[in-house]
């Protein structure tokens, strides 16, 4: 599956590595323990298919059916090529940059209102980004640009009750 994101960032790319994550289906509903209704922490991942030539990998998690615009939840980056199994709310030592929330960490769904759509995109990169902690959405998709081998796409439903 694309998504024109990913296509910006990379339209050369020939591998596709693979994320799922134990918590929910690709197109499933996110429990609502990884949400604002819950306990706000990010789900477990698992990160399989990495190409060898992989240096880094890093994670972007939006929501494109926020009323102003894609809402940029999670961003994480540098994030070695054998690390590939996150836990369920677990700590993270890598880079982060900064979210919609103004945070630099995981920021669960919280839709305002009907059901959103929340991208968890993966892309395995041939090196490692010259970019500091906080820095924006914009700064990663442009400090990626060109070094994607690999990427992936699991995406998970939400809405409040």
């Amino acid at each position: 599956m694309r998504f024109s994101t990913i296509d910006k960032i990379n339209s050369n790319t020939i591998q596709v590595l693979k994320v799922s994550s134990s918590a929910f289906e690709n197109e499933g509903v996110i429990p609502s323990e990884f949400t604002c209704d819950g306990q706000d922490i990010s789900p477990p991942l698992s990160i399989t298919d990495v190409p060898k030539e992989t240096k880094t990998i890093a994670i972007i998690m939006d929501d494109p059916d926020a009323p102003m615009g894609t809402f940029t939840h999670w961003l994480v980056w540098n994030i070695p090529s054998d690390k590939t199994q996150f836990a369920k709310g677990e700590k993270i030592d890598f880079v982060q940059g900064r979210t919609s929330f103004g945070s630099q960490s995981y920021g669960g769904p919280c839709p305002p209102s009907g059901t959103h759509r929340y991208f968890f995109k993966i892309y395995a990169l041939d090196t490692k980004l010259e970019l500091k902690q906080g820095s924006s959405v914009k700064d990663l998709e442009k400090a990626i640009k060109g070094h994607v081998v690999a990427e992936s796409v699991l995406m998970g439903k939400y809405s409040r009750a």
